[in-house]
């Protein structure tokens, strides 16, 4: 029996050209894999018909909209998945979804090996073999561009000489990775850092600069999960577009940023995430008044420490398991209303209200209503201080106090 190989299949020049690349460097036959995570575009099912005609034997599509949004945005949501404290991990929370289902077509249809089209310089090859080494280590990984030599022009030279049908783009600069999360562009005159985007790098948000009237919404949570909008219930898919739809007309979600690859090599990413922009700055004001400060405190070291996991391709490393099981907890009480108002590039929070709040405002205010007793402050800041105070002492004994100049 022939061996086989599923690729992973975006319907792009790259992985199009694959499937006959690989045919003729191993000799195995493809299976192309299509996996729906909202990235919108064209039909997934004429990306499997153009598997197909570039001599895929099988074309295998798989509608993962509801599951992405269900199991992979929900966790990020919870736990402020942000890298370098500003990209939400648009690619990163998709490739251990489709490395599963890359799997399951392995197993479903015979293969011995899996495949992707990434290159050796970005984090998506680690990704995905380790995803796959963690969910099917019996399968074998090979990337074509990576380890087959497959340049971007011997992959248009390819394409036209076997009359393949999709798209030569040696014109089109960027390489973009999008999906209901979010849109990750890069490559051409992005690459010189000083350079400005243009406004053709742009499609899920408008310019903020001419912003429409203020829209106001408020977004209803349970346990760290959008529920409702505007008061009508929505699932986390429908919650995620329609606030890519409202923030997106207002510009807000533009990332332009340097960051730090795994490989080590500092990379520019111009990244639009309206939906996950607005839908993150909203959880994290609901915590603000539902998690109690010393677990707050907490969570927000182990949330660096989560999304870089998720960040450097271990969504199912032991450690990540352990820390979703933290921030679940931590998500007990996150339930209440967020209003906000986007704008201008911008999605400002001007209201809370939670059944689960830990604001007291008779402990807050300082006006008529106040419970707070405040003779109980000044013995406080006696113990507090106890410790500094006696370091001090014994840094003036051996002459190192502080210079009062």
């Amino acid at each position: 029996m022939t061996e086989r190989v599923v690729l992973a299949y975006s319907g792009g020049l790259d992985t199009s050209v694959a499937i006959g690349w690989i045919g003729e460097a191993t000799g195995a036959e493809v299976v192309a894999m299509a996996v729906d995570v909202g990235q919108g575009g064209e039909d997934l099912n004429v990306i499997r018909k153009r598997a197909l005609d570039c001599g895929a034997v099988e074309a295998y599509v798989a509608d993962a909209r509801e599951e992405f949004a269900d199991e992979y945005c929900m966790p990020a949501l919870q736990a402020n998945g942000l890298y370098l404290d500003k990209y939400p991990l648009v690619s990163a929370i998709s490739r251990p979804l489709i490395v599963k289902h890359l799997a399951r077509a392995a197993r479903k249809f015979g293969a011995t090996t899996v495949a992707h089209g990434c290159t050796g310089k970005g984090n998506d090859q680690v990704r995905f073999e380790v995803a796959t080494t963690s969910l099917a280590p019996d399968l074998k990984t090979i990337a074509p561009v990576r380890d087959l030599a497959l340049t971007r022009e011997k992959a248009i030279e390819y394409a036209e000489k076997h009359d393949l049908p999709i798209a030569t783009t040696k014109s089109n600069p960027f390489s973009i990775d999008q999906n209901v999360w979010g849109r990750a562009v890069e490559t051409g005159f992005l690459e010189d850092i000083w350079n400005e985007p243009t406004k053709d790098v742009y499609s899920y948000t408008d310019d903020p600069t001419f912003p429409p009237v203020a829209d106001e919404v408020i977004i209803t949570f349970e346990q760290g999960i959008p529920v409702a909008i505007d008061g009508v219930a929505v699932t986390p898919l429908q919650a995620i577009q329609e606030m890519n739809r409202r923030a997106g007309a207002h510009g807000v979600g533009r990332i332009d940023i340097v960051e730090d690859r795994l490989v080590g090599i500092k990379s520019r990413e111009i990244y639009e995430a309206p939906g996950a922009m607005a839908l993150i700055a909203a959880h994290q004001e609901l915590e603000n008044v539902t998690v109690e400060r010393e677990q707050m405190r907490f969570k927000r070291q182990v949330e660096q420490r989560w999304t870089e996991l998720v960040y450097d391709g271990m969504w199912f490393s032991p450690l990540k398991k352990s820390l979703d099981a933290f921030i679940l907890d931590t998500q007990k009480y996150v339930s209440g209303d967020i209003r906000m108002v986007l704008h201008g590039g911008r999605a400002t929070v001007t209201g809370r209200r939670s059944d689960s709040s830990l604001y007291d405002f008779g402990l807050a205010t300082y006006d008529e209503g106040d419970t707070f007793d405040q003779s109980h402050a000044k013995g406080f800041i006696e113990i507090y201080g106890l410790a500094a105070k006696q370091a001090a002492a014994r840094d003036a004994k051996f002459g190192n106090a502080e210079d009062l100049g």
